[in-house]
């Protein structure tokens, strides 16, 4: 990975530009070929608490690129990267995938923000008809809305729906065997933690009827301190609680409660739980917390998942996250569709990636698909397990059902008004 001037750029020039938060990633024999290249943009947030997002979803995409130039590029044409901060503000991700357009003449956008920001960069790729891959967003309307559908946008993340179908069905037979019935969710208050906390309830109640939800807490995205939540919780005695907060205010929100012995005093189910960016983080990680598997080298329990899990590790020097796979898979997937299409075209590559299934280190059978009918990924691992405090941190994970997942799928699409 080499910050590279662009020829003819000065010095002061490029200093000016790295000073305004954008960053090339390119080889030198990249630079000197500037006219094959192709650069394609990348939004993300690169500061402030959760800045791993970006970090960990930009080590994912280089890893790929370094692989897909070796082998030739897009069609023949060398990748070169353009990273831009967000600084997590939905405004300034939709500032910066227009300029990364119009300005730095990016083809192609992988949309690396979280979800908040997602449906901003969406709204710029509507707009331009630039393709664009979304690589972080969970939020299921994200594709399953057909409002929300252009032709030129796709999601190579997980969707919230299928981790809460396999989180509802895993959490009804525990909840069964304990007698669980008094829940508690507490959820970031934005698309992703709204949606995914009720679609998680939905099936958990499908699955355990008789579950009852006596405490809701929304505290706001990247807030600091989780005093107040935590109390409530605890003073409306739940036997269970549920979580979709992740990153820093997922681990925040563990250390602080940890303070109070709250997870000695209910079964908890936390969804990002299971990531390296929070099982290596957090002070004292507590025993036994449910999780859906996010990145574990682990999981898949595969030769192919542990050498992708080492190789990033051996070069970043910490292990990959749940955005790593997710924008790693964005790129495997936009070289296989440039090589079906045989060209680095935009339009064309899209039109290659309706359908397309590639093998993949992170798919349940060793393989990914992108869906045709809603342009989002299908296959990945996915499963649900507990924690304990050192590796393999998830010794056993609970594996989803892909057969069940669409089925119910299916029918929550129908029960929105999607289909």
């Amino acid at each position: 990975m080499t910050r590279t001037r662009k020829p003819g750029v000065s010095r002061r020039t490029t200093l000016a530009m790295m000073g305004a938060g954008a960053v090339t990633f390119a080889t030198p024999w990249v630079a000197r070929a500037q006219a094959k290249t192709i650069k394609v943009g990348m939004p993300t947030i690169l500061s402030g608490r959760v800045a791993q997002l970006g970090t960990s979803s930009r080590n994912g995409v280089m890893l790929e690129i370094e692989k897909v130039n070796a082998a030739g590029g897009l069609a023949g044409r060398q990748i070169e990267m353009v990273i831009r901060d967000s600084k997590g503000q939905p405004q300034e991700a939709a500032r910066v995938a227009r300029e990364l357009v119009n300005t730095d003449g990016c083809e192609i956008l992988i949309d690396a923000e979280a979800s908040s920001g997602a449906f901003a960069v969406h709204e710029v790729a509507r707009d331009l008809g630039v393709l664009c891959l979304h690589t972080n967003s969970e939020t299921s309307a994200l594709t399953a809305d057909p409002k929300q559908h252009i032709p030129n946008a796709f999601r190579t993340a997980r969707q919230g729906v299928h981790d809460s179908i396999v989180g509802g069905s895993y959490a009804a037979a525990i909840a069964k065997a304990k007698g669980l019935k008094r829940w508690a969710t507490c959820s970031p208050d934005y698309a992703y933690g709204r949606d995914t906390t009720g679609e998680y309830v939905t099936y958990l109640k499908r699955f355990a009827p008789d579950t009852e939800i006596i405490s809701e807490s929304w505290p706001k995205l990247f807030q600091p301190d989780y005093t107040e939540v935590v109390t409530k919780i605890l003073q409306a005695k739940p036997q269970a609680l549920y979580s979709c907060l992740w990153g820093g205010d997922l681990t925040s929100y563990i250390d602080q409660a940890n303070i109070y012995a709250l997870f000695s005093q209910m079964e908890v189910f936390a969804v990002n739980m299971a990531d390296y960016t929070a099982l290596t983080v957090v002070k004292n990680l507590p025993k036994g917390i449910h999780s859906g598997n996010r990145y574990i080298k682990t999981y898949p329990a595969t030769p192919e998942n542990a050498a992708w899990g080492d190789a990033y590790k051996a070069k970043y020097n910490e292990y990959p996250t749940n955005w790593s796979w997710e924008n790693a898979t964005a790129i495997m997937l936009l070289a296989e569709a440039s090589k079906k299409a045989n060209s680095a075209d935009g339009k064309k590559i899209a039109e290659a990636l309706r359908g397309l299934k590639i093998k993949s280190p992170f798919g349940a059978d060793g393989t990914v698909t992108m869906r045709a009918e809603d342009q989002t990924l299908v296959g990945y691992a996915i499963g649900w397990g507990t924690t304990i405090p050192q590796e393999p941190y998830v010794p056993q994970v609970q594996a989803g059902d892909w057969k069940t997942i669409f089925e119910l799928e299916a029918e929550w699409k129908k029960s929105k008004g999607y289909t």
